[in-house]
């Protein structure tokens, strides 16, 4: 567990580099199409460093606005608080902030840049539709993700994949107007670089993507073997995984930003191997699986 930890911790600081490289490199391309000089790929460093700061400081803050959560009162919902607490003091962990997302759909995530800075979201349709095991265990996995600190990998990772499609859709849109600017004043950069752009433009997001999807499935497994550990009842989360899954109420909040967060994509997920290369989360089946074998 301390080596999934460690390279969690890797993970980010890899992520921040490659992230910054690949935006770096879009600014160069950028800066060529259009004449600008070294300026291009000076304000796309300064925009890859200020998305990476951003990103690690305050995008906790913004998953939970765009998200629609407002902090959960003791007084209304003692049971989990109760919950929580019980489960960090097993986890080893400071008590993340509690929050609510007023939605019929039962679903839950979590989010922070480390343990002492995490918050446990869950909607008001998994404390209605879960029994007390089932959200032991659901409450088990996301305080496992807190404890591994997949929640900084995950949270950040979104928003430098946001930060890479932004700026690629900025360089093809800028494609044209950029080739009639050379045209007529005989620059825009050499053909081989704009060709050379503009496949790093179209690619580095599919690249992004994938790399984000990916670790986000490799994360949720050991997030639900954790889960087991803590509660010592992988049926209580394998059962509540089905129950998710099975649920028909859409997730009203859901949204491509968010959506690798949750317990269950609340987005619609497709099966086979190609598509599964898309896909946020392992098979619900194989999860459950795994669990009532251990």
């Amino acid at each position: 567990m301390y080596d999934a930890v460690e390279r969690n911790v890797r993970g980010t600081w890899l992520l921040f580099a490659v992230f910054v490289l690949v935006i770096v490199a879009l600014g160069y391309a950028f800066s060529r199409l259009l004449d600008l000089g070294y300026a291009g790929v000076a304000i796309a460093g300064v925009l890859a460093l200020a998305g990476a700061w951003g990103s690690y400081y305050y995008s906790d803050r913004l998953v939970l606005a765009i998200s629609g959560a407002r902090e959960a009162s003791r007084d209304q919902h003692p049971h989990l608080h109760n919950a929580v607490e019980g489960l960090a003091i097993a986890a080893g962990i400071p008590v993340p902030r509690v929050y609510l997302i007023d939605d019929t759909a039962p679903n839950a995530f979590a989010t922070g840049r480390d343990p002492q800075h995490a918050a446990v979201v869950v909607t008001t349709g998994l404390l209605d539709k879960l029994d007390r095991l089932e959200l032991e265990g659901v409450l088990a996995h996301e305080m496992s993700h807190v404890k591994n600190y997949d929640v900084r990998l995950a949270t950040v990772a979104s928003v430098l994949v946001g930060m890479v499609i932004l700026l690629s859709d900025m360089f093809q849109r800028s494609m044209f107007w950029g080739r009639r600017r050379g045209s007529r004043e005989g620059g825009g950069g050499s053909g081989l670089v704009v060709l050379v752009g503009l496949a790093l433009a179209v690619l580095a997001p599919l690249f992004a993507q994938l790399l984000r999807l990916a670790i986000s499935r490799n994360r949720e497994y050991l997030a639900d073997s954790s889960a087991a550990m803590l509660t010592r009842y992988p049926e209580g989360l394998a059962s509540a995984l089905e129950k998710i899954s099975a649920d028909p109420e859409p997730l009203e909040v859901a949204n491509k930003a968010t959506s690798h967060m949750y317990i269950i994509n609340p987005l619609r997920e497709w099966g086979g191997y190609a598509n599964s290369l898309f896909n946020t989360h392992p098979p619900v089946e194989e999860r459950v699986r795994r669990l009532r074998a251990r």
